[in-house]
């Protein structure tokens, strides 16, 4: 697959999946289409050395060197597709789900700096995607909020250091609690995925790509 194009690969994934169960079941469909366009090897949870810790990656495509994290926050959604039901609970915790995909970019950019996850193949591209359908994610929240700073909503810059604020107590910060900070400037620009015909039924994306 010369050049990849995530955009691309979502789009035809949605073709076929306009909705998953899980997470998991996202990351192994979405490394599914990547596998049934490229003769590339694929892999799920990779495992990597960083800080001195194991860390995984969610996918891995070993001879382009590209690594993919992935989130998949949802709403509740109840709707069927090619006969299977989809039945989605709403998983709250959006200050959560912020922090932690803006730490997927941050991890990408350690892996950036070090240009290895493997000593045979070199890290060139990094992609941090969230799928969701629950517009808390991709629309302006208030201002003054505890998490203002994680605020990943469409046209929104993302660089620097990002912190919780004096006010966050400590159910919000644990193991959250350190600030998050990154070496580049980042552009958020959410993009369609799907329209389920149930509430809650759209889907949007966003994908951030390091180098």
């Amino acid at each position: 697959m010369a050049g990849f194009d995530i955009h691309g690969v979502l789009e035809r994934l949605a073709g076929r999946r306009p909705v998953f169960h899980s997470e998991a079941d996202f990351r192994f469909a979405l490394a599914w289409q990547i596998a049934q366009e490229t003769s590339d090897s694929v892999r799920l949870e990779r495992p990597f050395s960083l800080d001195g810790a194991n860390r995984y990656l969610d996918i891995w495509i070993r001879t382009q060197g590209i690594a993919i994290e992935l989130k998949y926050k949802t709403r509740r959604l109840s709707t069927e597709h090619g006969g299977e039901r989809f039945s989605l609970k709403s998983q709250g915790a959006h200050d959560h789900g912020r922090y932690d995909f803006i730490k997927d970019i941050q991890r990408l950019e350690k892996i950036a700096t070090g240009r290895r996850v493997e000593k045979c193949t070199k890290f060139l591209r990094g992609f941090a995607v969230l799928l969701t359908n629950d517009p808390a994610y991709w629309k302006p929240g208030g201002e003054g909020t505890i998490d203002e700073a994680f605020r990943i909503h469409g046209d929104r810059q993302l660089a620097g250091t990002m912190a919780w604020t004096k006010d966050a107590g400590e159910g919000t910060t644990k193991k959250r609690r350190n600030p998050l900070e990154l070496r580049e400037e980042y552009e958020l620009l959410w993009q369609p995925y799907s329209r389920c015909a149930a509430k809650n039924g759209e889907f949007q994306y966003l994908a951030v790509e390091v180098r």
